[in-house]
């Protein structure tokens, strides 16, 4: 049987039996001269597992391939990681590695040691860590194949007029002088579109030497009008930032950077010229976003810099393409990457800078499965590469602001717009005074777009320019509410409220998904039912309303259902063929459209009353970068914020400008409470399907962990157990607690003691250890 070797990520999650089959392979007995492997295996067990290497593989195996592997009643994926040592009994019996599933190495050395890391912080199985890194067609069980990007196919005329001897070929003659009509070239499946049969007739021209077929490879979330071009100077900031990043880079060595610029400070021409030095001294980069809605514009300005030496990856692509960039990165023939959270894992060869833009943004927290935070991997990987790290925001988190505080990372300050364009102007809208006009004779509902903004609306319409709103609510109405008994319409599986989508006429559970007609009256006294609360769709509709001769587009995740819709709504609202933007988050991080002139932000207070003790800070970032989309091109930019809540401290910074003074605020109230980045968290969550066991099984856990409390001087405090904010989701109850130590090393006796605790909770009930939790919901 294969021998499991327990390292520091400690026991198995359930205590069980390596049972292999005596058919699958030959068992060995250990002897001192026997070559042994030591292998991860990709399943949901902790530890590292002993095989021995058969003849056959002698000499053929290299640290980071994957490999097929005896293993329970049958085979599965695995990953040598090199060596192991005899194991300890005399006589032990292990299974053979059955087989090597590639050549070269999957993961190069650097990698193994970033994904270790991983396994042990984030306290996760290392196979299952390594699976979860690699690209689809990695991660299974099967020998590795060649993956060919995606092309299209181009008919391309050789003659400039049909020769006479086509009078006699008709079909051939109409789709040559088709296509000569078009310019000479035409993509084929646009010719068999306009000519029935013209794939057979295009055979026969090019067999007579009047055509040719070309492949052109297709740049995945790359499209028209999303490209920009190399600015000829650069700003004095920006001249100081490239300057210094540039000197960082020739020196070598480890260091992180944080690059804080105001919105429109140009922060991406600095990335880019740092990349341009790393790969002049033969160095790769890896660059890093939150959301794949932004990895268009960034492909695009990159690409048109670097050309193919620019890799993408992201969940948003084909299967086939985003294996074919990790190989082209794995070969060292491709050395600038650019992707989203898990792009944190490519293979990107001698590796000399990488970027997190918009560092501070929740997307780079993975909340399930392994539970990694992308940025915090990024400053983990730079470290262990002795590369240069820039972490890139207007609005930094509070952890890596106080790391620059306490002098672990340098800072590099633009405070000025390109061109010196002037910050938008901030004006509040109090809608306790500014009450929406009464809506139209098609609007059922209380309007919910202000007089002032109204007005705003029609002057930038008037002159031409466009308009973003902000709400970060999807669907029409966020719940119904019964008017005679109050009953609001909740998910039978979640506790929350369904939301409404006209466009569907559904009612959605956004936790779940479950979704069902919208119900005529009230389940419980079939009294009428009041669609309340506000969503992207009904903004939409309001306006479409209001101002019919806009062209209104809606930008999130109902409306954009694949990378290539997002990709077409940003660029054709970069070609201005779109006036007003409505969306959620997804219009508010990174984008740059110069057309953009006015900028609301329909609801300020959603996000406001969330139990999270990062409510505020998040809030106080999704406002300022909303705001940042305003004035980016040569016209002034104006912004408005719609808010019942005037007073709260992260509006009226909004209004200010004023990004210290809130972090300034909001550090001294983290500080006295004892919340990051003051100290290390770790979630311990559960769920279960029946609500009594979960609860007794929180309980028993919270009994463990108390009495094996470290002494009280070293600072490690326990909250809960309690049910979570959101008791409910998909059936299963949830509880959770949480631990707050100084320091993650502070926490760890107590984890490795858990982990072994939960070889005893019954199968009905799931527990997860949430290292760096993102969030408290």
């Amino acid at each position: 049987m294969p021998r499991r070797r327990e390292g520091k990520q400690g026991a198995l999650f359930r205590r069980r039996e390596v049972v292999v089959s005596e058919h699958t392979a030959t068992v060995f007995l250990v002897n001192a001269s026997a070559a042994l492997a030591s292998v991860a295996v990709g399943r949901p067990v902790r530890g590292e597992f002993t095989y021995v290497v058969p003849d056959v593989l002698s000499g053929r195996l290299v640290p980071g391939q994957r490999v097929l592997v005896p293993f329970g009643r049958g085979t599965a994926l695995g990953f040598f990681l090199g060596p192991a040592s005899p194991p300890a009994e005399e006589g032990v019996k292990l299974k053979p590695i059955q087989r090597v599933l590639e050549e070269s190495p999957s993961l190069p050395p650097d990698l193994i040691a970033l994904l270790r890391f991983a396994a042990e912080h984030y306290r996760y199985p290392l196979g299952e860590v390594i699976r979860s890194a690699l690209p689809p067609g990695l991660s299974k069980a099967e020998e590795e194949k060649a993956a060919r990007p995606d092309v299209q196919q181009f008919a391309v005329a050789r003659v400039a007029e049909p020769p006479a001897e086509l009078r006699r070929a008709p079909a051939q003659s109409a789709v040559l002088n088709y296509l000569l009509a078009v310019g000479g070239r035409a993509p084929l499946e646009e010719v068999a579109h306009a000519i029935p049969g013209a794939r057979e007739t295009l055979k026969k021209l090019a067999s007579r030497g009047l055509v040719h077929i070309e492949e052109q490879v297709l740049q995945p979330g790359v499209r028209e009008g999303l490209e920009q071009g190399r600015p000829a100077l650069l700003t004095p900031e920006q001249g100081v930032a490239v300057k210094s990043l540039h000197a960082v880079l020739e020196a070598g060595g480890f260091q992180t950077v944080l690059l804080h610029g105001v919105t429109g400070s140009g922060k991406t021409e600095v990335y880019l010229r740092a990349v341009e030095h790393a790969l002049s001294q033969g160095k790769g980069s890896l660059v890093l976003v939150p959301e794949i809605a932004l990895t268009p514009q960034l492909v695009g300005r990159f690409r048109s810099r670097f050309g193919a030496e620019v890799a993408v990856l992201h969940s948003g692509l084909k299967d086939r393409e985003r294996l074919f960039h990790w190989q082209a990165l794995r070969k060292g023939t491709v050395r600038i990457a650019v992707g989203v959270r898990s792009a944190i894992w490519a293979p990107v060869e001698n590796l000399g800078l990488v970027v997190v833009d918009e560092e501070h943004d929740p997307s780079f927290k993975q909340e399930d499965k392994l539970r990694y935070n992308a940025r915090d991997m990024a400053v983990v990987r730079g470290k262990q590469a002795g590369a240069l790290v820039v972490l890139g925001s207007a609005t930094p988190s509070l952890e890596s602001l106080e790391n620059v505080r306490r002098g672990r990372y340098g800072v590099l300050e633009m405070k000025s717009r390109v061109d010196d364009r002037p910050m938008p102007g901030i004006e509040l809208v109090d809608l306790r005074i500014e009450r929406p006009r009464e809506g139209g004779p098609i609007l059922e509902e209380a309007p919910i777009l202000s007089p002032p903004l109204l007005d705003a609306m029609q002057e930038t319409l008037e002159r031409g320019q466009q308009t973003i709103l902000f709400l970060n609510r999807r669907g029409h109405s966020t719940f119904l509410l019964c008017e005679v008994c109050g009953l609001t319409l909740k998910c039978s599986d979640c506790d929350v409220c369904l939301t409404l989508h006209r466009s569907s006429a559904r009612v959605v559970c956004h936790y779940c998904g479950l979704n069902s007609p919208v119900p005529d009256h009230c389940r419980e006294c079939t009294g009428p039912l009041l669609k309340l609360g506000i969503g992207t769709e009904r903004v939409e509709a309001e306006v479409a309303e209001r101002l019919p001769h806009a062209r209104v587009a809606r930008l999130d995740r109902d409306s954009a259902t694949s990378a290539e819709r997002v990709t077409e709504l940003l660029a054709a609202f970069a070609r201005r063929e779109i006036d007003v933007l409505v969306g959620t988050q997804m219009v508010a991080k990174g984008h740059d459209f110069p057309g953009v002139t006015l900028v609301c932000v329909v609801m300020a207070d959603t996000s406001l009353a969330i139990p999270d003790f990062r409510a505020a800070e998040r809030t106080f970032h999704l406002l300022t970068q909303v705001a940042g989309r305003a004035g980016r091109g040569k016209d002034p930019g104006r912004v408005l914020v719609q808010t019942y809540n005037p007073e709260s401290e992260p509006v009226k910074r909004v209004l200010a400008h004023d990004f210290d003074g809130f972090a300034q605020q909001e550090l001294e109230w983290r500080r006295a409470l004892a919340y990051p980045p003051y100290t290390r968290l770790v979630a311990i969550r559960l769920e279960g399907e029946h609500p009594e066991q979960t609860a007794r099984v929180a309980r028993m856990l919270g009994d463990f962990l108390s009495r094996r409390m470290p002494p009280a001087s070293a600072g490690v405090r326990m909250l809960g157990p309690a049910l979570a904010p959101i008791a409910k989701v998909r059936g299963r109850t949830r509880w959770q607690m949480l631990l707050k130590a100084p320091t993650h090393a502070a926490l760890a006796p107590l984890l490795t003691r858990l982990e072994v605790k939960l070889e005893e909770v019954p199968a009905g009930v799931k527990v997860t250890i949430d290292v760096d939790p993102g969030a408290m919901l």
